[in-house]
């Protein structure tokens, strides 16, 4: 059994987050998505955010056929989640180089390319200019 790994906010979810999971469950048999919990992301994004609760995202991200186990983490990078869990795959998204993906040393990591147009900055940015 393949086991794919993933993270992140998934504040506002957006068709790149669903090719990224439909990209992950293509590689694997299981896909564990690791979702930030609400204090990490305003460490990380800003007293702003997350726009969703964990609990919204964690029901959103379980809901998907991609998707087969969501964990919410505390810390600001997920490497002790991944350590525990030892994914055979990392996937992250194209705004990520493998040299910077957090747990590279612990498994194989692939890059999924960004799909043009969708991005949680620029839905934020549409939904502002409206």
């Amino acid at each position: 059994m393949t086991v794919v790994f993933t993270n992140g906010c998934f504040d506002i979810i957006h068709r790149g987050h669903l090719e990224l999971l439909r990209f992950c469950k293509e590689r694997g048999d299981t896909v564990i998505v690791g979702l930030n919990d609400d204090d990490s992301i305003k460490r990380l994004k800003g007293d702003n955010r997350p726009f969703n609760s964990q609990d919204d995202r964690k029901f959103l991200l379980e809901s998907l056929v991609f998707v087969d186990k969501v964990i919410l983490f505390t810390e600001d990078t997920p490497y002790n989640l991944i350590k525990r869990l030892n994914p055979d795959l990392i996937v992250k998204g194209g705004d990520y180089n493998v040299e910077d993906v957090v747990g590279r040393d612990l498994c194989e990591v692939k890059i999924f390319g960004l799909v043009n147009g969708h991005s949680t900055t620029k839905t934020i940015k549409d939904i502002s200019n409206r």
